[in-house]
């Protein structure tokens, strides 16, 4: 799980409200007048001298209404904790008011990351409560700036870092959180690129301290995390990847430069690691948590590291928010002090989120990342792009774990003939998921009839032993007499 987000300021309550629909009203009846007689008739020559009267008087200038009062976009609001439907598609109405040192974006393209999956749960306290726009990555283009900016103007290409509100057609953000796009990048990729290789490289470089020649554990080496820190292993000479997905995927991560693939779901990774590096490890990066954060630890060498950055465990187990799992992460780990000393291995926690304030570490790590990228020595991979309005499906693709690589959100509105599409796939989801709740019910009954079956069975067979009883004792009670 990415897991992390970018310095933001939070909403203004005014973008939070569901815009409020306009009631129709129906003109007032008229007053009822008197009857009068009929004025009498006009000549010919007067009707001429009124129609040349009201050519002269000039007509109403028609009123102007504000831009203001007219501007509108879509935006992605979570409306409240729970499933995929949780997340709508919503219009806000009013133009954002730009501060100094604000620009206005029209987004292309927004990032999808496993930290967006937690909030939608309520399992991730850096998102303000809802009703809320999610998102911390986006592209798109700069349609207005504000007082005293100078490096950015109207017409420029970037790639916007949020805490959250991303998920728009418009949206607003401090200069310091824009990066120009270098020539030749799509705007799919650049929204694919903030969060995950800006939270790998700071692991791997400014935590890990990465050398050639070292080892390192890549956990969901198919995600978007996983692909740009496997990229980034590749920068280095003779470092050798780990990584671990499923067995569907291994061709595409091999491809991209994991030299041991490992199929977590029907072999135990820490067995396959020890028969090929039996010493151990120099970096694991943990985005799982829990039982699996002790069995990375034991995978260093000493001189190890083991960098925690997210709990994608949590999202089938218990909920707890990231803060008290960090707690209990803590409590653990501070228990074995002495065996961290003994060891010489160090334990790091990431979270690209509460690096608020850190706008020249990032900047930094981005600098050194779009020079990467113009060198050709990175390239995210975009494993699917969906419109705002399938959002649910977009969520659903990453936390099965179907995706290899970034899923992005287009601003781009569905046309109607994909909109019928999507109805009918829907209806059809709706009639497959009928059936299989049918068939678990019509299972389950019959299960229930076995079990009913047995039980009388048992009970039969208990009676039969019951009547049986009286016969052996009578049978017993002649052996005695004989």
């Amino acid at each position: 799980m990415s897991g992390e987000d970018a310095p933001a300021q939070q909403q203004n309550a005014e973008e939070q409200k569901q815009p409020q629909q306009q009631e129709t009203k129906t003109p007032a009846e008229s007053p009822k007048t008197e009857s009068k007689p009929d004025p009498p008739p006009t000549s010919a020559s007067t009707e001429a001298a009124a129609a040349a009267a009201d050519a002269d008087t000039p007509a109403p200038a028609a009123e102007k209404v504000p831009e203001e009062d007219t501007f509108s976009y879509r935006a992605l609001v979570l409306t409240g904790y729970g499933g995929y439907d949780k997340v709508k598609l919503q219009v806000k109405k009013g133009k954002p008011v730009l501060k100094s040192g604000e620009v206005m974006v029209r987004v292309k393209m927004c990032g999808l990351n496993f930290a967006d999956l937690m909030a939608r749960q309520g399992l991730y306290d850096r998102l303000p409560s809802p009703p809320v726009s999610p998102g911390m990555e986006c592209s798109g283009i700069i349609e207005a700036v504000g007082e005293d900016v100078t490096d950015r103007k109207v017409g420029d290409k970037v790639l916007v870092l949020k805490r959250s509100g991303l998920w728009q057609e418009v949206v607003v953000a401090a200069t310091t959180h824009t990066f120009l796009m270098p020539e030749g990048m799509s705007f799919e990729e650049a929204a694919a690129l903030p969060v995950n290789y800006i939270t790998a490289y700071m692991m791997l470089f400014d935590f890990g301290h990465l050398r050639p020649n070292q080892s390192i554990l890549v956990h969901m080496a198919a995600g978007g995390v996983g692909i740009a820190a496997t990229q980034l292993c590749k920068t280095v000479n003779d470092v050798t990847v780990f990584g671990t997905a499923s067995a569907s995927k291994h061709e595409v991560i091999s491809q991209g430069g994991v030299t041991h693939p490992i199929d977590y779901r029907t072999r135990d990774y820490v067995e396959e690691i020890r028969k090929i590096s039996p010493k151990g490890l120099d970096i694991v990066l943990d985005p799982l948590g829990g039982s699996d954060t002790h069995k990375c630890y034991n995978l260093l060498k000493p001189m190890g590291k083991l960098i925690s950055y997210g709990a994608a465990n949590m999202l089938a187990g218990q909920k707890k928010n990231l803060f008290a799992v960090a707690k209990t992460w803590y409590q653990q780990f501070s228990v074995h002090t002495l065996s961290l000393i003994q060891g010489n291995r160090s334990v790091c926690g990431f979270h690209l989120g509460y690096l608020d304030s850190e706008t020249e570490l990032i900047s930094q790590a981005m600098a050194v990342i779009m020079d990467l990228y113009k060198q050709g020595k990175i390239k995210p991979r975009i494993d699917s792009t969906y419109h705002l309005e399938q959002v649910g499906d977009a969520m659903r693709r990453m936390q099965e774990r179907h995706n290899i690589g970034k899923i992005i959100l287009t601003t781009e509105p569905m046309k109607e003939e994909e909109k019928k599409e999507e109805a009918k796939k829907d209806e059809e989801k709706k009639k497959d998921d009928k059936k299989k709740d049918d068939k678990k019910k019509e299972d389950k009954k019959k299960d229930e009839a076995k079990k009913e079956e047995k039980k009388e069975e048992k009970k039969k067979e208990e009676t039969k032993k019951d009547e049986k009883k009286p016969e052996e004792k009578k049978e017993e009670a002649k052996k005695e007499e004989n």
